[in-house]
């Protein structure tokens, strides 16, 4: 009946909002062929043709409370700090050094990671960075990225190069010695950090523990996406944490 998130079985909630959506639906159409059409087709034409003006003041007004209104809950709620952007954007987290962004608590569920496209996987690792409080986070992926999707420095200013595989089978080696032909040589990468979301082979993994990459599995995206710090999922010491 559940999966792993703790949400329904897809079959289920489909036919539970199949349900509801007859059940509204029978309701809606009783109300807009009887109430709602005699209404409109009568009584509020002969409203608008007895006071044209009236109306007309009425439907200004109304307009102009409701773009106030909007102005209004765009200041009272203010910028959301974490911006999703498009290709060849950079994306920088607004927390200051050694400090979480705010919301702390972003979290996403694994279904949420399948959905998204290849560009939306790339910035939800970034803006986990950028909540477990990463400096510079960027999101970099795109056309000769050369290896690199996202990358962050930490509180020791070690440059952290992830690349984010959205796979819906494990990653194989071959992508794993691309990645190690570029993520130290060329971009300096102090912790290059390969994600599969849906696991490595183990060929993959035996390439990396020889090479010294850090790959994070389904188990460990998991735990990240969750709201458990990066470092601690991958067992990496901090000084300053």
């Amino acid at each position: 009946m559940f999966d792993e998130d703790g949400s329904l079985d897809p079959l289920l909630k489909f036919l539970l909002l199949v349900v509801v959506v007859l059940a509204v639906g029978k309701v809606l159409w009783k109300w807009l062929t009887e109430d709602v059409s005699q209404w409109i087709t009568v009584d509020l034409w002969r409203l608008i043709a007895d006071h044209p003006w009236w109306t007309t003041l009425i439907v200004t007004g109304g307009l102009s409370a409701l773009l106030l209104l909007a102005k209004l809950l765009t200041f009272l709620l203010g910028p959301d700090t974490y911006a999703h952007v498009g290709d060849g954007e950079a994306y920088a987290s607004t927390a200051p050094p050694g400090e979480s962004a705010s919301p702390k608590a972003l979290t996403f569920k694994m279904k949420q990671f399948s959905a998204m496209s290849a560009t939306g996987f790339e910035q939800a690792c970034a803006d986990l960075l950028a909540r477990d409080g990463f400096r510079n986070t960027r999101r970099v992926g795109g056309a000769g990225d050369l290896g690199v999707d996202v990358s962050a420095r930490d509180d020791e200013d070690r440059l952290l190069i992830l690349q984010c595989k959205q796979y819906q089978n494990p990653v194989g080696s071959g992508h794993v010695q691309k990645f190690n032909g570029t993520a130290r040589p060329h971009h300096g990468a102090d912790l290059p950090i390969m994600i599969a979301l849906n696991g490595f082979t183990q060929p993959a993994i035996d390439f990396a523990a020889h090479h010294e990459l850090i790959l994070m599995g389904r188990p460990e995206l998991k735990n990240w996406a969750h709201g458990q710090h990066l470092y601690d999922v991958l067992g990496i010491q901090d000084a300053i944490r």
